[in-house]
Parts: C-alpha cells; structure tokens; sequence
C-alpha cells in the first residue's frame, strides 16, 4: 500500500459516491457563500476534487485567477476539464499544481482561500503546518472558506459520529488516508489572524460551512 492517501482510484465515482452518501448537501455547502466571492481576485483552492465548486466560481468571477492544489493527478485532470467547460478563458486563469498543500511553494499574495472538506483529511499538526504555510501569503481582508464536517451537540451527536467514523474508514479503504478524527481547524485559523465572520450549518449540523476574514493586524 502506498505510504500517502492516493485519490485517483475515486476521482471519476467521487461524485456519485457524495450523492449516495448524503444527496446533495455537500454541494449546498460549497456554493452557500460563493455571492460573497465574487469581487476577488486571486485564489488558491486547496482539495476541491473534481472541481465543481471552482467551475462555478470561475463562471461567476470572470476576473478571477486561481492556483489549485491537489495530490491527485486524476482529481486534477477532472478539475481542469470542468472548468474549461463551464467558465470562458479558464486555461488562462487557472494553474494547477499536483503537490502536498502543506509543502506547495504558494505565489500569493490571495484575498481568497477555499478549504471545501480538505480540512478533515489532515491531523491537527498537519493542519496547524498548512495554516501557519498559507497566512503569509494572504492579502489585507482576504476571505478564507471552510467547508466540513462537525460533530454537534444535541440528539444529532451520536449519528454523527457515527457517520463520521465511517465515512473515515471507507476512506482508509479506498485511499489509505489515516486521519481518524475531525481536527479543530477555529483555534489555528484564529491564531494566524483570521475571523469568523458567517457560518451556515446543513443536517442538523452534521456539515458546516464557513467564512473567515483575515487582519493582518491580528497576527
């Protein structure tokens, strides 16, 4: 087994396999706060897989440039072919880069920063590592978006644990990814600057999505 989680094997079923799991809930969090992007200017998009969420994105912001990263050659590959589908001179606006997100050389400065269920692929080391590798790259009032999974409080605490480790395991399976828990992705964004300034929550509470802005002042 490879020593890294490998994503090509579900890069193609990836999307039927999210509709299966919980319908469409996932792609309602990724677009709830995309009318708040469209003034931005430079991107980096970390993990989107197949790229639906940055193909509407790009649609709508025509004069957005963006980077995205990804291990996967395959999840890339699908990316880059939606886009150039769905939005006008995509080629020209956007570079992909197949590389770990936490050793990625970054060409900032970005007033955008989109996280859509990235985060809990990585431990919480991993994730401080990134967060602290991506700060100073961001521009003054920079917008970072954040979409995951959450454990709530409540009679939906239990299920969704549940559903979680599962989820966990049947990733372990496919891709050999072995995080086994959510990690806290508020305290390290809050220590490098940033604010939570909207949140939206889907299922109870089960999947969150949510917009932080980031002060250079803060740091």
């Amino acid at each position: 087994m490879p020593t890294h989680p490998s994503f090509d094997l579900i890069a193609r079923p990836y999307r039927w396999m999210e509709c299966l799991t919980l319908g469409r809930s996932l792609e309602h969090c990724r677009l709830h706060f995309l009318p708040n992007l469209l003034q931005q200017r430079r991107a980096l998009i970390l993990g989107d897989g197949d790229g639906r969420f940055l193909a509407e994105l790009l649609n709508q912001n025509s004069r957005l440039r963006a980077d995205a990263v990804d291990t996967s050659g395959a999840m890339l590959h699908l990316l880059s072919q939606r886009c150039e589908v769905r939005a006008p001179n995509a080629s020209t606006r956007l570079t992909t880069h197949q590389a770990n997100a936490l050793t990625c050389p970054l060409d900032g400065p970005y007033d955008l920063v989109v996280t859509h269920f990235f985060l809990d692929c990585l431990t919480q080391p991993d994730l401080e590592i990134l967060i602290n590798h991506i700060a100073p790259t961001l521009s003054q009032d920079a917008l970072w978006l954040v979409s995951d999974f959450h454990i709530p409080n409540g009679l939906m605490r239990l299920p969704a644990k549940i559903l979680v480790r599962s989820l966990y395991l049947a990733f372990r399976i496919l891709t050999n990814l072995r995080t086994t828990k959510l990690p806290n992705h508020a305290s390290p964004l809050q220590k490098a600057g940033l604010t939570q300034i909207a949140r939206q929550h889907r299922l109870a509470g089960l999947l969150v999505t949510e917009l932080w802005q980031f002060q250079s002042a803060a740091r």
